[in-house]
């Protein structure tokens, strides 16, 4: 895949991350991957619980050093992220592919045959909230509600932007649907320029993004239900029944089986 240069070497001589401008508790440096130690380190998180705040204050400064902040499930059933299986050797990278084909062929694979042809993707809708203000407001509430992350830690990840930070890892939370996630991240990219999303948290098989941009109507909301369905049917009943819940919704929430 390709990538920017990445900042985090630097935090094994200056943990504190004074030398790129930031103030960063006692942290990790991960390079553990399924195939072995990664030849530089692939994120760094906090030592420390994720708690109101901490997104605000590290976000912007982080994302000047060339870092994007995420939230990690550290405490999850199947562990932190050194127990995840990361695969960066074998992901592509998100601009090599075409989100509307992306979808298209998960449609394909997915869909029972009454709900027809692959609908083509919704259009793009106007902001409620400047994006990496709702992000932190969603990151926020995660630390505090919880409603699937346990011990949330904030963490860092070199990538060019938010919808990247699963390929810029090789997250395999997507496996059993695509086992190149850089395909979901060419979604989640057209996501971010049509309504405002940013990656706000990962765990083992979930993500969750926060949506400056929701729908407010039924017929926006059952576009893009659909999209939901073909970017994961695990999470997605049927989209006309799914459709009620992306409406005003300032956050998404998927898993994969």
């Amino acid at each position: 895949m390709a990538t920017l240069p990445n900042p985090l070497p630097k935090l094994a001589a200056d943990p504190s991350g004074r030398s790129l401008g930031l103030q960063l508790p006692p942290g990790v440096l991960l390079d553990a991957t399924e195939d072995g130690p990664w030849h530089e380190p692939l994120l760094w998180y906090a030592g420390r619980s994720a708690s109101p705040g901490n997104w605000s204050a590290l976000g912007a400064p982080a994302s000047r050093a060339g870092l994007l902040p995420v939230l990690l499930e550290v405490g999850g059933s199947q562990g932190g992220p050194e127990e995840w299986v990361l695969l960066p050797g074998e992901t592509s990278y998100p601009g090599d592919h075409d989100a509307e084909d992306v979808l298209a062929t998960y449609w394909e694979e997915c869909a029972a045959p009454d709900l027809g042809p692959w609908p083509g993707l919704a259009g793009a809708l106007p902001l409620t909230a400047a994006p990496e203000v709702r992000a932190a407001e969603v990151a926020d509430s995660l630390t505090t509600e919880r409603p699937w992350l346990k011990d949330p830690r904030l963490a860092l990840v070199p990538a060019r932007r938010s919808a990247d930070i699963p390929a810029a890892l090789g997250w395999t939370g997507p496996l059993n649907h695509d086992d190149d996630v850089a395909r979901p991240c060419a979604v989640l990219r057209s996501w971010e320029d049509r309504f405002g999303i940013r990656v706000v948290a990962l765990g083992f098989d979930h993500l969750t993004v926060s949506v400056a941009a929701p729908p407010t109507g039924r017929d926006e909301a059952l576009a893009l239900a659909a999209e939901h369905f073909a970017f994961c049917p695990d999470a997605v009943d049927r989209p006309e029944t799914y459709a009620d819940r992306l409406l005003g919704e300032p956050a998404w929430h998927f898993w994969w089986d």
